[in-house]
């Protein structure tokens, strides 16, 4: 059905999560919209690490994107995307010009893995509640044109994430901001994974915040669960509420502006994310 709809529209807008560029993007659409002007948006650009943004939107520019920041919510970096989407359509209006065909809208298309914030954007876009919107990953359901301007007509689709995950790193990713069902995950496994991902890239987060330092996760993860006073019926520590805590402040940006992965040319390794992104940015 995609590919169908591909044909019909001019240039497509690919949400994808700022704190996961290349995780969060759909790895087909890139043969799929093979001919058509592209427009990359980095949705959530505000839970991320800014000197990560600059970086990632350099890496998505260099490969011949255009790219915006966005945070869909609060509407950040809405205005811009007008005056971009002329400029990546600028052949196609100059094309229609010389035809003499004035002022035929650019159609557009939405496109981004479910839980990227599609919904949200056409909503903060259009001005109004034209999308339905959820939190729970594949609310959007079925196609319709949504007429924003003079200039621009939106068709709004389901992103749709693919099936399987090549690269376990990739999953666990995803399910950190939320784009893969909570019900179908092991939320202390993924508290865990998030621990170790702080402690060698963001070091100092888990400490301001919850005054938890140890060098073993599962140890870190008792700390919190007794600075949060996650405790069960029994007195217990309640590591699964605690697992749970975190994740929601990573999610909500109440650990900071964390970003998840580098563009692929950045050095991992030691290096951690905060530092690497400075140096690219410089």
């Amino acid at each position: 059905a995609m590919k169908e709809d591909i044909k019909l529209i001019d240039l497509i807008i690919e949400l994808v999560d700022a704190r996961v560029p290349l995780s969060s993007r759909n790895p087909d659409i890139d043969d799929i919209g093979a001919g058509k002007a592209r427009l990359i948006l980095l949705n959530k650009s505000d839970l991320a690490d800014e000197r990560c943004n600059l970086k990632w939107a350099a890496y998505f520019q260099e490969k011949g994107y255009f790219v915006v920041k966005v945070n869909s919510r609060s509407g950040a970096g809405l205005k811009a995307i007008n005056g971009v989407v002329q400029e990546a359509c600028k052949e196609k209006i100059e094309r229609d010009r010389r035809r003499g065909i004035l002022n035929r809208p650019v159609r557009a298309m939405v496109v981004g893995i479910p839980n990227v914030g599609k919904s949200t954007f056409i909503n903060s876009f259009a001005g109004k509640a034209c999308a339905k919107t959820g939190n729970k990953p594949g609310v959007t359901k079925g196609n319709q044109w949504i007429r924003l301007n003079k200039s621009l007509e939106l068709l709004d689709t389901p992103g749709i994430l693919w099936p399987k995950f090549e690269d376990q790193t990739v999953g666990i990713r995803l399910a950190l901001i939320g784009s893969i069902n909570d019900e179908i995950l092991n939320k202390d496994e993924l508290a865990l994974e998030l621990i170790r991902f702080l402690q060698k890239q963001y070091p100092n987060v888990l400490e301001d915040k919850y005054q938890a330092d140890a060098s073993d996760a599962v140890e870190l993860l008792n700390q919190i669960a007794k600075a949060r006073a996650c405790l069960s019926k029994g007195g217990e520590l309640d590591l699964a509420k605690a697992s749970r805590l975190l994740i929601d402040d990573f999610r909500n940006g109440k650990l900071g502006k964390i970003t998840l992965e580098l563009p692929p040319e950045c050095p991992s390794g030691n290096t951690n994310v905060e530092q690497t992104c400075d140096e690219k940015v410089k």
